[in-house]
């Protein structure tokens, strides 16, 4: 079973590679071959996987089912893997196409800037760090069942209406976004 879904980030967002751009910027976006930015499975399966642990946390959903999709550990203490596998989310084909035929790419990003202020409401020295983040975009992903497990749909659509957010500075206003089954 598939189950196939859109992130529609409504603000700026940053999902790191872990590099920077020297002068240009402290920290660049995750990008593909291609200079496109794409969201790794791994991450989406962490960000689903807190927010059903947040859900269980309230007694909604059952961490036996988290356990069964994620997987988890036995009571002895042994490893198993989850029955679902998560596909990385990226642009639609059709616009992958566009962007990369008409060299558009660069324009998916730009820089924003932050700076450390100090007790007297001034700039503190050496502070100044640079960001790229991607514009407002439309990503497509899905998530794979290798086996059947009952009530699954439900379950991570319930995970995506939790999802609010995703990548860096998530209380700064970056990330905001929202989840649905396509």
């Amino acid at each position: 079973m598939e189950i196939k879904y859109k992130i529609e980030f409504l603000s700026d967002w940053h999902i790191g590679s872990g590099l920077d751009a020297g002068a240009d910027a402290d920290n660049i976006v995750l990008k593909d071959a291609n200079n496109l930015p794409y969201i790794p499975g791994k991450t989406l399966k962490g960000l689903l996987k807190d927010a059903l642990n947040e859900i269980a946390s309230v007694g909604k959903v059952k961490k036996d089912m988290i356990d069964s999709l994620f997987g988890g550990t036995g009571k002895d203490k042994s490893t198993f893997s989850g029955k679902a596998f998560f596909n990385d989310a990226v642009l639609p084909e059709d616009e992958q196409k566009e962007i990369s035929q008409n060299n558009l790419s660069e324009f998916l990003y730009r820089n924003i800037a932050s700076t450390s202020i100090n007790e007297r409401g001034v700039a503190k020295k050496n502070s100044l760090r640079t960001m790229q983040v991607t514009l407002p975009a439309v990503l497509h992903s899905s998530i794979i069942l290798k086996e059947s497990v009952p009530d699954a749909e439900q379950l991570f659509e319930q995970a995506f209406k939790w999802l609010r957010y995703a990548g860096v500075n998530r209380n700064r206003g970056l990330g905001r976004c929202k989840v649905s089954i396509i």
